[in-house]
């Protein structure tokens, strides 16, 4: 049996791209972390600035541990990752307040099941682009067409 990937503390936040992805240093190496498990509105489409100001404004300066899913990067070369404040998962939080979708990709389906149950709660409760009733287009669909 394999041992988990210990978790990885990252020096510091570089950049937020947009809701779901961003750029840490780790080890005093640039790393672009795609966040597992959620997939958030795109840049240009709408609830993308909100969702990447969220992410912004939930990291601000707070020491950042990043794990890792059973799939390490993705086809584009990005870190696969959890992402915690020292109070919070990030791929959660983004769910939960409505700013990003569940977005399960397998094999890493570790929180697959608390994320959907986050999704239905923020929902049911109209948080963030729930409030609307929804997206237009799911951020896959915009991103087809763009």
């Amino acid at each position: 049996m394999a041992l988990a990937t210990p978790p990885a503390s990252a020096d510091s936040l570089l950049r937020v791209i947009d809701g779901d992805s961003l750029v840490l240093k780790m080890n005093g190496r640039k790393t672009e972390i795609r966040l597992i498990g959620v997939d958030a509105p795109e840049h240009g489409q709408e609830w993308g600035d909100a969702a990447r100001d969220f992410l912004i404004d939930f990291l601000g300066d707070e020491p950042l541990e990043v794990r890792f899913g059973k799939e390490r990067t993705d086809r584009y070369g990005r870190t696969l990752a959890y992402v915690y404040t020292p109070n919070a998962m990030l791929n959660l939080e983004l769910v939960r307040q409505g700013f990003a979708l569940a977005y399960p990709v397998p094999p890493n389906l570790r929180h697959a099941e608390l994320f959907e149950r986050a999704q239905k709660a923020a929902r049911k409760n109209g948080r963030g682009f729930w409030k609307q009733g929804g997206l237009r287009l799911t951020p896959r669909e915009y991103r087809k067409l763009h």
